[in-house]
């Protein structure tokens, strides 16, 4: 699957992200380290997430980050 984050919040790539997981935001947070209640922060736009945090989930599990110039 793919998707042009840019083209969404960033709450919702968040979102995106952890339902491709197929994980629960309790399961999602176990595996990165972080608590359910920081997964729900950023999922509902009340926690801004880091660019370090966003390639700690794509290394986690095996997603690519591309930027591209249009």
């Amino acid at each position: 699957m793919k998707i042009m984050a840019n083209e969404y919040e960033p709450k919702v790539v968040m979102k995106i992200i952890r339902e491709w997981t197929e994980k629960t935001q309790t399961e999602f947070g176990n595996d990165l380290g972080f608590s359910k209640m920081t997964i729900q922060g950023y999922e509902r736009g009340m926690r801004r997430y880091t660019f370090d945090t966003l390639v700690k989930i794509a290394n986690a599990y095996g997603l690519t980050i591309t930027i591209e110039k249009r």
